[in-house]
C-alpha cells in the first residue's frame, strides 16, 4: 500500500478529479455529446472538460474520426489506471460499513463508576462468550469529572456511568433511575428498618468517596438538604465500604441495586433511607462520532438488553417491605 505521505495533496486540490470521470466516460463513449449525456452535462461543458485534459496531459487525448473520437496511445496508457482509481473512489462512497459479533475481532474500552461496573461487566462477559467469542471487552475507572475527557482521547469506546450531558461531542441515554438504600449489621447496631431520621443521622455512616471529600457522591445532595452526615470512614470501592459495615457499627449509604445484589452476602439489613435524597441516573454516553459506527451501536444494544431497560422501570417490592428495582439478569 502507497504511504499517504507521497500524495501531493496541494497539486491534487489544484486538479478538478471530476476531469478524471469526464475521460472515463469519454473512453466508454468515444464521442462527446454521448459521454456529455452520460454525465447530464451540455455538450459545450463536456468539450471544455476535453480542452482542459489535453492541456493537463500535454495530449490530443481523442482525435475526431468521422463521428467518434478515437483514444490516443496516451489515453489508452491511461484508461486502466484512471478506471482504478473510479472504481476505489465509487467503492468508498457505496460501501456500508458492517459487522459481524459472531466473528469479527474487535476490543471495546468501556468506562464505568464502581457499582455499574460490578453489575454489568459479569453479565456482559458471560454472554459475549456465547454471542460473540472474538470480542473482547476492556473495563476501566471513568469518574464524571474525567469521563469525557476519556472520550475525546480515545481512551475509552463507551461509558456506563452517573454522567451528565456531555454537549455537541458527546451524545447521552438515560439508562435508568437510582435511589439509594442504607445497609447495616444488624448484630453489631440495634436498629430495625425502616430507619427513622434521627437514627439515621445520630449513626456513624461509612460513604463511598472518589475524591478528597469524605461524603463523595452525596455530598450534593445533602448539601442541597442542608444535612451533615456522622461520617466516620469513606472509600472508592463499594465493597471496601459493605466489608467496613460488615465488621463494624456503622451504616453504609449505596444505590438500591447495589444493596439489593449485595448486602445479602454480607449478612447486613437494609432501610430505606429517611431522606430525600437524590442522585444522578445511571446514562450511557459516547462520542458523537461513533453514533452510526454499526460496532458501536451493538454494544451499545447489547448494554441496553443486559440492563434491561424497560424492566428497570418496573419495581416491586423487597421482604423488606420497600421498593427496589427488578434484578438485572441476563437476557
Amino acid at each position: 500500500m502507497d504511504d499517504i505521505r507521497s500524495i501531493d495533496h496541494f497539486n491534487l486540490w489544484s486538479f478538478d478529479l471530476n476531469l478524471l470521470v469526464a475521460f472515463d466516460a469519454l473512453m466508454r463513449d468515444r464521442n462527446v455529446t454521448k459521454a456529455a449525456a452520460r454525465l447530464r452535462l451540455q455538450q459545450p461543458a463536456m468539450s471544455h472538460n476535453l480542452a482542459t485534459l489535453r492541456v493537463l496531459f500535454q495530449d490530443e487525448l481523442f482525435i475526431r474520426v468521422g463521428r467518434d473520437m478515437a483514444p490516443t496511445a496516451r489515453a489508452h496508457a491511461l484508461a486502466a489506471s484512471v478506471r482504478h482509481v473510479l472504481a476505489q473512489a465509487q467503492g468508498i462512497l457505496t460501501s456500508a460499513e458492517s459487522f459481524d459479533p459472531l466473528h469479527d475481532e474487535r476490543t471495546f474500552r468501556v468506562g464505568f463508576c464502581s457499582e455499574v461496573e460490578v453489575l454489568l461487566m459479569p453479565l456482559l462477559s458471560a454472554r459475549l462468550r456465547r454471542t460473540a467469542p472474538a470480542i473482547k471487552v476492556l473495563a476501566s475507572p471513568a469518574l464524571p469529572d474525567k469521563v469525557f475527557r476519556l472520550l475525546d482521547d480515545g481512551d475509552i469506546d463507551l461509558a456506563v456511568g452517573g454522567y451528565e450531558d456531555g454537549g455537541e461531542r458527546h451524545r447521552r441515554e438515560i439508562l435508568f433511575e437510582r435511589f439509594l438504600l442504607c445497609c447495616f449489621n444488624p448484630e453489631l447496631i440495634d436498629a430495625q428498618s425502616p430507619i427513622d431520621r434521627k437514627t439515621y443521622l445520630e449513626l456513624p455512616h461509612a460513604l463511598v468517596s472518589h475524591g478528597e471529600g469524605i461524603e463523595g457522591c452525596l455530598d450534593r445532595a445533602l448539601r442541597r438538604l442542608g444535612v451533615e452526615l456522622n461520617v466516620a470512614t469513606a472509600a472508592p470501592e463499594f465493597l471496601t465500604v459493605l466489608t467496613t459495615v460488615r465488621k463494624g457499627p456503622l451504616l453504609a449509604t449505596l444505590p438500591s441495586r447495589i444493596i439489593d445484589e449485595y448486602a445479602p452476602l454480607f449478612g447486613l439489613a437494609a432501610s430505606p433511607v429517611p431522606l430525600d435524597l437524590e442522585i444522578r441516573p445511571i446514562s450511557m454516553v459516547w462520542p458523537a462520532q461513533t453514533d452510526r459506527e454499526p460496532a458501536a451501536a451493538w454494544l451499545r444494544d447489547e448494554v441496553r438488553g443486559i440492563l434491561g431497560v424497560t424492566s428497570a422501570k418496573q419495581k416491586g417490592q423487597s421482604s423488606a417491605g420497600f421498593e427496589r428495582p427488578s434484578r438485572i439478569r441476563p437476557q
